[in-house]
């Protein structure tokens, strides 16, 4: 916002061409009509159809749609069987690909429409000098409106006037705690969190009154900008996504090339008739192109964002799941993520000693310990029944009945401490309070017990010893020294170095007589201090641990103040080097990504503060999971690698914009989140290896047996192969369970993909070795028919699965056993594979019965093909290593 909270009020009505009284009605319309409404402008969306055709474009899915039609075309000529299993079949299979493609891409862009419907639909304005309630959408710059409790500030505005004022703003810094506002010029140079005479669109006021005057509306608006952010932020492919891409191109350029090479060299040698030739060519194409693998990843990736669920971890976009395994960087809030979101008392200071509380958040369960040895709660009652008193927190009920505090999240963790030790308010009638203001810095109640009147109050240190006379010790009465309020200021400056938020508590008896307001307030006696954090969740610090071990680098970004930062940074395992949102303004990009590389802690950062981070870390190299929970978060979580939003605090542009919603906010999960990307990407990179050796051994068996003018598989059996018998395997594959050592080693870096070296070199070791295998068993059957020799080199593909599993389960060190679905996959595959040689389905598939001597020579090639892929395994792994 330019200037607006430096800016003497003479000058920003000037600016604004307004008045105290208001705009006239005339003018606010032309205003409107020149500038436009006070609204989130939304873009335009991607039709379903769009999103559905866009599935069947790449050069691959062509290639078969043409396989398909020349199939049919060739059935129809004189001689010729006809083929419309065949081509329905490769077109059922495409089709089935665009639908998981379809399934996977569709995602409506609603982050931007929640933002619009976070605009309050009502405002209250001064026109004409008069208040008239109107439809926010039509408030102009220059507008003069009123707000007051539980309002929804209905666009960016000055404060004119105020009182006692607090605004909710988590929905754009994630920072729980009310906001205090007042009218007072700023100085220039404060980050927009602190422009305390500012109210953003979408905060909500939780206390008091104001005045103030409309700088900015609509998109110029804070929550505008960040609507322009993420309208301009690009969707980001995963790095899998643009390996599949590669993947897809080097294959289609393969098939061309072979197709190319194959259909003159037949036509020259002649050694085949003109269907042969052109059904040759459907088989390279089928063979080349791994129909199964689409599927296959999708839905392990649908399986693993299933068991991510169950673990509080809602993916939203399937290959982020994948995504995961490489992050090595989490750049992750404060406020309700590291720590519990609620404020629990620590320390107090009563009679002389420092107690500490044990427990965290709103649980009961906890003790009150001097020197960690444990004492009967009964002895800080007095200051702990204070606290309870004063105070408007209550224990009610929810929408579903259940239990739930309600209230100011300091003066709940002050009601949570006294129950704690057992006290309940119940013998005490209040009788008269005077409330809590920014200028009294203090909060009083006066209560009736039996026939006596006690006053109980609260508030900051300085401010309430100023009023007392007296101190309780030893559970006596007695006058209070100068000694013993150095003593005091003393145990606030070291509550405060601890980062706790520190509160004071007195009381005393009143006399009837003596009950007026002037005289409540004075006299009383000191009681004690309590000093409150917004404490760490359990589990954060060894999940933290977890990401040293594993390579993964935790970033805390918080607006936050720098202390309280630092100490909760300490008590979890975070680095303590740290730099302010100031710091930032003035420096370059180049030195930003220079300080990014040794800062652990951002603190009092603005939402641009965190993207210019984020951005940085990026071009740095890092892959980075960014948390966030309010809408300020919105364009940093859209252009992060990983994007995680809160799914209970959490807005609905941050669950919306992001790809995961933690569900129960816990920086813990997201740990384990990353243990489940890369155990993903483990599985899909075993069952990547496992089908592309079936179909380079497709290849050089449809490629070389057509040298000599034969096919020796027809396209429908490479399309069985490819999408169901070494389809379902592949599958079972990909929900391998984690393995040991997952989360010692280092992330893999980002340039490295699915076929990294020594994936190549398995793949071409074992898809030769295979189709050699395969040849020899094609001229062997040769003398019993070419149906025969069809059939028992489509038998030997499906046999010699067995093959290729039992060797990557042994260079995994996994038993066959240890995944059931596998077992499942491979004996169903079997069964289906007999059901097609031994019944009416083999004509459709175009076989024959095998008898026990194609059934021996089968198994003698399995043996041989088990030898030699285990010397091809080893000599791999001894050359890669």
């Amino acid at each position: 916002m330019s200037g607006w909270h430096s800016s003497k009020l003479k000058e920003v009505f000037d600016r604004l061409r307004t008045e105290r009284i208001g705009l006239r009605q005339k003018e606010a319309e032309a205003r409107l009509l020149k500038y436009g409404a006070n609204e989130i402008q939304v873009g335009k969306k991607i039709s379903p159809f769009r999103i559905f055709a866009e599935q069947f474009k790449s050069l691959l899915v062509i290639i078969l749609i043409m396989a398909a039609i020349v199939s049919y075309v060739i059935g129809i000529f004189p001689g010729q069987e006809p083929r419309v299993v065949d081509s329905l079949l490769i077109l059922l299979i495409v089709l089935a690909n665009g639908i998981f493609g379809f399934l996977q891409n569709y995602k409506a862009e609603k982050s931007i429409e929640a933002l619009r419907r976070l605009v309050a639909p009502r405002a209250k304005v001064i026109r004409d000098g008069l208040v008239q309630e109107i439809a926010s959408r039509n408030l102009v710059k220059g507008d003069i409106v009123l707000i007051e409790e539980g309002d929804e500030v209905p666009a960016d505005v000055r404060l004119i006037e105020s009182k006692n004022l607090a605004v909710d703003e988590s929905s754009l810094t994630g920072e729980s705690e009310s906001v205090k506002k007042e009218a007072k010029i700023l100085k220039e140079d404060i980050p927009l969190v602190e422009r305390r005479n500012l109210l953003f669109m979408t905060t909500v006021v939780t206390r008091g009154r104001g005045r103030a005057v409309v700088v900015e509306t609509g998109m110029n608006t804070e929550v505008g900008k960040i609507a322009e952010e993420i309208r301009e932020s690009k969707e980001r492919p995963t790095s899998f996504q643009l390996e599949l891409n590669v993947l897809g191109k080097k294959i289609t350029y393969a098939v061309i090339g072979i197709i190319a090479l194959i259909l003159p060299v037949q036509f020259l040698i002649g050694a085949a008739d003109f269907a042969t030739i052109f059904l040759t060519a459907i088989a390279l194409a089928v063979a080349s192109i791994p129909e199964g693998l689409p599927a296959v990843v999708t839905i392990a990736l649908a399986l693993g964002t299933r068991r991510m669920v169950k673990r509080n971890s809602l993916v939203k976009k399937l290959p982020v799941v994948e995504s995961l395994g490489s992050v090595d960087t989490i750049c992750t809030d404060k406020t309700g993520t590291l720590t519990e979101g609620l404020m629990t008392v620590r320390k107090l200071s009563f009679d002389g000693e420092v107690i500490d509380v044990s427990g965290v958040g709103y649980s009961l369960d906890g003790d009150f310990l001097i020197n960690r040895k444990k004492i009967d709660a009964r002895r800080v009652s007095p200051l702990l029944n204070c606290a309870l008193l004063c105070n408007n927190a209550v224990l009610g009920k929810d929408e579903n009945q259940k239990k739930k505090y309600i209230g100011d999240p300091t003066e709940i963790a002050l009601l949570v401490a006294a129950r704690k030790a057992g006290l309940e308010p119940d013998e005490y009638v209040r009788v008269d309070e005077i409330p809590f203001s920014s200028e009294r810095k203090r909060m009083t109640t006066v209560h009736r017990k039996n026939k006596e009147l006690l006053v109980f109050t609260k508030g900051a240190p300085e401010v309430i010893l100023q009023g007392c006379s007296f101190i309780l010790e030893d559970g006596k009465v007695r006058r209070l020294s100068k000694g013993d309020k150095e003593i005091i200021a003393l145990r606030n400056r070291d509550l405060a170095k601890d980062a706790l938020r520190v509160l004071a508590f007195a009381y005393k008896a009143l006399n009837q007589e003596k009950k007026k307001k002037e005289n409540i307030e004075n006299d009383l006696i000191f009681l004690g201090l309590q000093g409150m954090i917004d404490a760490p969740r359990r589990g954060v610090k060894e999940a933290i641990e977890t990401c040293k071990r594993a390579g993964i680098r935790v970033v805390m970004i918080t607006g936050d103040n720098k202390i309280t930062a630092q100490v909760v940074a300490k008590e979890i395992g975070i680095g303590k080097n740290t730099l302010e949102g100031k710091d930032l303004d003035g420096i370059s990009s180049q030195q930003l990504r220079a300080r990014v590389k040794e800062v652990d802690i951002f603190a009092r950062v603005s939402p641009m503060h965190k993207v210019g981070i984020l951005k940085a870390l990026q071009e740095n190299g890092h892959v980075v999971a960014m948390t966030g929970d309010g809408v300020n978060d919105a364009p940093a979580l859209k252009n992060a690698d990983i994007g995680v939003s809160m799914g209970i605090r959490g807005t609905d542009v941050a669950k919306q914009t992001s790809d995961m919603v933690l569900l129960d906010d816990n920086f813990a999960t997201i740990v384990d989140a990353v243990r489940n990307g890369r155990t993903i990407f483990d599985n899909i990179r075993t069952f990547v290896r496992y089908l592309l050796t079936t179909n380079l051994a497709e290849v050089l068996v449809v490629f070389l047996a057509s040298l000599s003018g034969y096919l020796p598989i027809m396209p429908v059996q490479l399309l069985l192969i490819n999408f169901l018998t070494d389809g379902l395997p592949a599958l079972a594959l990909g929900v391998d369970p984690t393995r040991k050592g997952t989360m010692q080693r280092k992330p893999r870096k980002k340039a490295e993909g699915i076929m990294n070296r020594k994936s190549i070199y398995w793949i071409m070791g074992i898809g030769i070795e295979l189709a050699l295998v395969l040849l020899a068993i094609f001229f062997i059957g040769l003398k019993n028919g070419l149906a025969t020799a069809r059939t028992m080199v489509f038998t030997g593909f499906v046999l010699y699965e067995f093959v290729k599993i039992s060797v990557i389960r042994y260079q995994q060190q996994l038993s066959w056993f240890s995944n059931k679905w596998l077992v499942l996959a491979t004996t169903g595959c079997i069964a289906l594979q007999l059901a097609i040689l031994y019944t009416p389905l083999n004509r459709l598939f175009h076989v024959v019965p095998l008898g026990l001597f194609e059934w021996l020579i089968l198994l003698l090639g399995a043996g041989i093909s088990w030898i030699l892929a285990m010397l091809i395994t080893k000599y791999v792994v001894r050359y890669t290593h």
